[in-house]
């Protein structure tokens, strides 16, 4: 890893919404998340999507798109001094993207797009590559590779479990494991993990909540370098993936085990 944006050998967090929502729940929640950083001694980098092209109804929210999008994300950049995370859908949408984010995040269902991962690792930028729902962890070596051939290393991996079909979501601790051996940092997206295909995320039964904490502390206790937990100050009325975000006002004491878990983990090592 060849960027000085976090000190990656530190547990870190990537947070925010699911995506971008109105001035207001954006700022606001920004402003909360650093707050728990600075108390936590925990690196934060705020993460809300510009568009979400992969909804599975055109009926639902897709985000403000990459101009508005962007330039709220400048704003929280500028105001709070965090690095930014949104994930880019087109080749044509990573010159601009690059501009304000610290890191372009691949998304699952788009990780073997070449083009796309290509144009995106050429900026130079940190390249978060989302584990794609139906690739084996091993696989993730292609899409690396891909960004590698552009001479950029600056690589994140992120896991968030299979899918089999049947519109439910696995997680395999043996991915933490293959995924590490890449030689990149690896995160954990929890609130991904617990999402129900095929249902509303505005309905409760679209995301299994219960099984957060369990995740969350084995995929810690399995060793991986940060975690991925989409936040809100009231899920429950959250534009996109309504049924797994986690909590604002609940995030800091669900983080505060898994700080003291990764630090036995990492003390194990």
């Amino acid at each position: 890893m060849q960027s000085t944006l976090l000190d990656w050998s530190k547990f870190f967090l990537i947070s925010g919404p699911c995506v971008i929502e109105d001035e207001s729940t954006m700022m606001r929640t920004a402003e909360r998340l650093k707050e728990i950083s600075l108390r936590l001694d925990l690196p934060l980098i705020y993460k809300s999507s510009f568009m979400k092209d992969n909804r599975s109804s055109v009926d639902y929210y897709m985000g403000p798109g990459l101009d508005e999008g962007l330039k709220l994300l400048q704003k929280i950049k500028t105001e709070f001094g965090l690095p930014i995370l949104s994930d880019v859908h087109y080749p044509d949408q990573v010159a601009a993207a690059a501009e304000v984010l610290d890191v372009i995040q691949i998304p699952a269902y788009l990780c073997m797009q070449t083009t796309l991962v290509v144009a995106a690792a050429k900026t130079g930028r940190i390249v978060n590559l989302k584990h794609g729902q139906f690739l084996s962890p091993a696989n993730m070596d292609k899409p690396v590779k891909k960004v590698e051939s552009t001479g950029n290393k600056n690589i994140l991996l992120t896991e968030r479990g299979y899918v089999f079909g049947y519109n439910d979501l696995v997680v395999d601790p043996r991915a933490f494991y293959d995924m590490g051996s890449l030689g990149y940092p690896v995160i954990f997206d929890i609130t991904h993990s617990i999402r129900k295909y095929g249902i509303p995320s505005s309905d409760p039964s679209g995301g299994l909540r219960q099984y957060l904490p369990t995740l969350a502390r084995a995929g810690v206790a399995a060793g991986v370098d940060g975690v991925f937990i989409e936040a809100h100050p009231d899920p429950a009325k959250a534009l996109c993936d309504a049924a797994s975000q986690y909590p604002l006002h609940q995030l800091e004491e669900f983080l505060k085990p898994l700080i003291a878990l990764h630090n036995i983990e990492k003390a194990a090592r």
